[in-house]
């Protein structure tokens, strides 16, 4: 009995690869964070955060830090080799989103360029509005025209009291300006 005891242990010890003894933590994941030499650890933020970055930012933060609030909140994710691609191809999506939206935007300002929009007000014999034209009035006015232009688009210098002929500014957004003529004219009362 006690050689088949033997035989039994040396044949368990046999069927083991050779190789170095294996050290528990040492192995990891192929796409598990590495830290830095410096003891800082890779995240992409997913949100932006206040005094570290901006949405898709990849940003070194102490290990502490990542592991127990940005991973947690999900503020941030690891920086692994498929998530920066993740984030590449986002970055690339959303570059190419952008540049057709400043085309259309584009597009718009030169149609609005052209365009000469006319308001009618209750004024007195000199000239002057008993009320006055205001950024609302004239976003109304160009969306009866069929154009998307909001009140917050409309820059001017305060509300407009003469009856006479303005230049007005809009920002359509993404940098993206141009200029309206507008007329204010009298409202004829019989």
């Amino acid at each position: 009995m006690a050689s088949t005891a033997k035989s039994a242990k040396s044949a368990k010890g046999k069927a083991k690869p050779a190789g170095p003894p294996r050290q528990p933590g040492v192995e990891r994941r192929k796409n598990h964070p590495l830290r830095a030499k410096n003891g800082q650890q890779t995240v992409i933020l997913t949100h932006n955060v206040p005094y570290v970055g901006k949405t898709g930012d990849v940003v070194k933060v102490r290990p502490g830090f990542a592991r127990n609030y940005l991973v947690p909140q999900g503020l941030a994710t690891f920086a692994t080799a498929h998530n920066l691609r993740i984030v590449e191809q986002h970055k690339r999506r959303t570059r190419e989103l952008e540049a057709a939206r400043r085309s259309e935007l584009a597009s718009l300002a030169a149609q609005l360029n052209q365009k000469s929009v006319t308001i009618e007000a209750n004024s007195n014999p000199e000239g002057y509005l008993y009320g006055s034209v205001n950024a609302d009035q004239i976003a109304t006015v160009l969306r009866s025209h069929n154009y998307e232009v909001t009140e917050e688009m409309v820059k001017i210098d305060g509300p407009l009291k003469e009856v006479g002929q303005y230049t007005i500014r809009l920002h359509l957004g993404m940098d993206v300006e141009t200029e309206i003529n507008l007329w204010v004219v009298p409202a004829h009362t019989e």
